[in-house]
């Protein structure tokens, strides 16, 4: 038996038309049968209004997560990897390549704050490397006016990353 998979177009058309309590009750059926389904569905009801307050909540939670980094390499990794996981579904949740700037940029600066320097773990390098690469593109994809806002906190993280990272030369990442 295979059962039909409908496109948004087609699922949409068939929302319009059902009534209000019939909707409530499909929504909290899709709700109870995953955790991120709940979680997207209370950021669309109870946080989306205030994009900002949400980005900063989930800065302060991430940073709270940095200081909590065990100090093996390994395990270190794992955290931050876990770390861009949460970040990943948030910025998914907002939508906004804004948001998604502005949280990159804030792992970043906690990497630079939190993570241990004078490892060779390659791994760990990689995360933060990538990270810059992302911000870049990121950047590089919006408008000139929203460009020029985020350049200047990219490159304040690029010249703290050479002064504190040995192995990192900003010049590879420069807009």
């Amino acid at each position: 038996m295979n059962i039909t998979t409908y496109g948004l177009q087609h699922i949409k058309k068939e929302i319009q038309h059902l009534p209000h309590e019939q909707l409530t009750e499909l929504l909290l059926r899709l709700a109870r049968y995953k955790k991120e389904n709940k979680e997207l569905l209370a950021y669309l009801l109870f946080e989306a209004y205030d994009e900002a307050a949400f980005v900063e909540k989930v800065k302060g939670e991430a940073g709270f997560m940095f200081s909590q980094l065990p100090a093996l390499s390994y395990h270190a990794a794992k955290g931050m990897r876990k770390i861009l996981r949460l970040l990943g579904k948030y910025t998914k949740f907002t939508g906004s390549k804004q948001a998604e700037i502005e949280l990159l940029l804030n792992f970043c600066s906690n990497y630079l704050e939190y993570a241990d320097r004078r490892t060779a773990y390659k791994p760990i390098r990689l995360i933060f490397t990538r990270q810059v690469e992302k911000i870049k593109n990121l950047i590089s994809k919006l408008h000139e006016d929203l460009q020029f806002d985020y350049l200047e906190n990219y490159n304040a993280v690029l010249a703290d990353a050479e002064k504190k990272l040995a192995w990192f030369k900003k010049n590879d990442y420069q807009l």
